[in-house]
């Protein structure tokens, strides 16, 4: 269909039909626009720019219909909002680059996890014993893993991918069990700085750290001082405080970014360098408002 037109007669009908109210007949222009393709797009925009708001208004629920929902406009504007909950971002930001993740599927699979993890739990149990439950089913049962075979793969950083292939990088590992936890009622916290990735554990007099990257061993405080300081960073307790969701979003966004230039998907690349921008530029916005 590229280059071609609709007949100006064609055109007349599809228009004077569009704002039918029948559910046949707008079933049937769907499946035609579809079987047009980029002419039956074309078609929808120009009405966009008629003047006529109820044949526009039509013409936009056709073009979501046959293009889908905008993934990336999406993510962005959860960016803008500063309601940041780590689940939700997590799924729109995977939908960026797969749209036809099945959320619902993933959701589904994080429920059975924490579900098994509760039959397991001897109540009332201390966190530190949870987690231990929490460790053998993630780990051990599921065989959630560390891709070590590729560390610098992109798809290590969606939440929906890890799920699937149950292999991710220690911030995806640390996300799921930190969902997990959430559903069987215990809060824990992401613990970062530059590529070390921890759980934390701030809720008991003994605190206390996952690694997550090495199938949920336990740090202590000084473990996890030791732990980022190994890269020549001068780690103080203000490092093993929790991070907020937000900069957890926006680290996996750079991490994201610098993965797809080390595969050369430059146009990736800028996709993800644009989120990184809009996180920094709504915290200045927030800061100085």
């Amino acid at each position: 269909m590229a280059g071609q037109i609709l007949r100006k007669e064609r055109e007349e009908a599809l228009t004077l039909l569009l704002d039918d109210p029948s559910p046949v007949v707008q079933k049937a222009i769907l499946q035609e626009l579809g079987r047009l393709g980029e002419v039956g797009s074309v078609f929808l925009k120009n009405i966009l720019c008629s003047g006529n708001r109820i044949l526009e208004a039509q013409a936009r629920i056709f073009l979501e219909e046959l293009q889908g929902p905008n993934t990336i406009k999406e993510f962005i504007q959860f960016i803008r909002s500063l309601n940041y909950e780590l689940e939700t971002g997590c799924l729109l930001l995977n939908k960026t680059v797969h749209p036809e993740i099945d959320t619902a599927e993933s959701c589904f699979i994080l429920d059975a996890v924490a579900a098994r993890c509760r039959e397991l739990f001897v109540l009332p149990g201390s966190a530190l014993e949870k987690c231990k439950v929490i460790n053998r089913v993630v780990f051990h049962e599921y065989g959630f893993r560390t891709n070590k075979e590729d560390l610098n793969d992109p798809q290590d950083c969606f939440l929906g991918e890890v799920l699937n292939r149950r292999r991710g990088n220690p911030l995806t590992l640390s996300i799921l069990y930190i969902l997990t936890a959430q559903r069987c009622g215990l809060q824990l916290e992401p613990v970062f700085l530059s590529r070390q990735f921890l759980v934390g554990c701030f809720h008991e007099d003994e605190i206390f750290y996952i690694d997550a990257n090495e199938r949920g061993a336990f740090r202590s405080p000084q473990e996890a001082r030791n732990l980022f300081s190994s890269g020549n960073i001068g780690a103080g307790d203000a490092f093993l405080a929790p991070t907020p969701v937000g900069e957890v979003l926006c680290r996996c966004c750079q991490y994201l970014e610098r993965e797809y230039r080390l595969q050369k998907n430059q146009a990736r690349a800028r996709m993800f360098a644009g989120f990184v921008h809009e996180f920094e530029a709504t915290y200045r916005r927030h800061a100085n408002s």
